[in-house]
């Protein structure tokens, strides 16, 4: 049973800006959501639980440069995404 994926308005805004300025990483983006409504343990996403600021919430890899921070709802089977970005930019 695949996990539903939620975007607010928030993330798509940024989202939005993201790919603007990364065109290269539309595929790997996805992808990446892809394979996080099936599977978000998945070994390639990468997917660790956060810590100071932003405990409770996750990220994923993109790639070895882009992340998605995103809570985890596993109760509900929902992705909440919140943030992307390179490293620097979502932690």
């Amino acid at each position: 049973m695949p996990y539903t994926l939620i975007y607010p308005d928030s993330y798509i805004r940024r989202a939005k800006k993201f790919l603007w300025k990364h065109p290269e990483i539309h595929n790997q983006y996805r992808k990446t959501l892809e394979l996080l409504e099936l599977d978000p343990y998945h070994p390639s996403l990468r997917l660790h639980n956060l810590e100071g600021r932003l405990k409770g919430l996750s990220s994923v890899s993109i790639n070895m440069s882009y992340r998605i921070v995103l809570e985890l709802e596993i109760q509900d089977r929902e992705i909440i995404l919140v943030n992307i970005g390179n490293h620097d930019q979502v932690y």
